[in-house]
């Protein structure tokens, strides 16, 4: 009798182990789909840009692009994450292949006006936020606080040497400075 029960309880043990219980849909542990590697690069690529890791989302949105095909989605998210890796000119890039790809892709338009704003081509900028204001028609909070901040960059440049130098450095001699005021 209790090698029935030590036999039994080894077949199911068996089963278990080559995914006969694991396989269920509803369980956590379930295989994902059986195409690829199973993992979709673009969520991938979202989730490790929202936990702040953007060179791993980099390398995931790579991943879909070799996958699925170059799309808008790819490209704007290619050129996001290159934007948060500081690398201005390929986020630029991306974001202008993505616009591209389809004129009417709101984020695309937005992070490029961001970009812009970070090389400071505040004009340029300013009219890329309002192209993505149209698009969005305005719904968007983030989008008006950005095209604000790109008009005001554009009326009062961030640094301007009359009005915010008040004072002059001038050489006295081997090592001597006179510092002066304008008055």
């Amino acid at each position: 009798m209790l090698r029935g029960h030590l036999g039994a309880l080894l077949i199911s043990a068996l089963a278990a182990c080559s995914g006969g219980l694991s396989a269920r849909q509803d369980s956590p542990f379930a295989p994902g789909p059986a195409q690829g590697d199973g993992a979709d690069g673009l969520i991938v690529g979202h989730r490790l840009m929202a936990a702040g890791e953007y060179e791993l989302a980099l390398k995931a949105y790579y991943r879909a692009a070799a996958q699925d095909g170059i799309s808008v989605d790819v490209l704007s998210a290619i050129g996001s994450a290159d934007l948060k890796l500081g690398r201005l000119n390929q986020a630029e890039q991306a974001l202008r292949r993505a616009i591209e790809a389809d004129e009417r892709f709101v984020p695309a338009w937005n992070n490029l006006g961001v970009v812009l704003m970070e090389r400071g081509k505040y004009a340029e900028a300013s009219r890329v936020f309002q192209t993505a204001f149209a698009l969005d028609s305005g719904r968007s909070d983030a989008i008006r606080e950005n095209l604000k901040l790109a008009l005001a960059k554009m009326e009062r440049p961030p640094y301007d040497p009359v009005q915010e130098e008040p004072f002059k450095l001038v050489r006295r001699g081997a090592g001597d400075y006179l510092l002066l005021t304008r008055q």
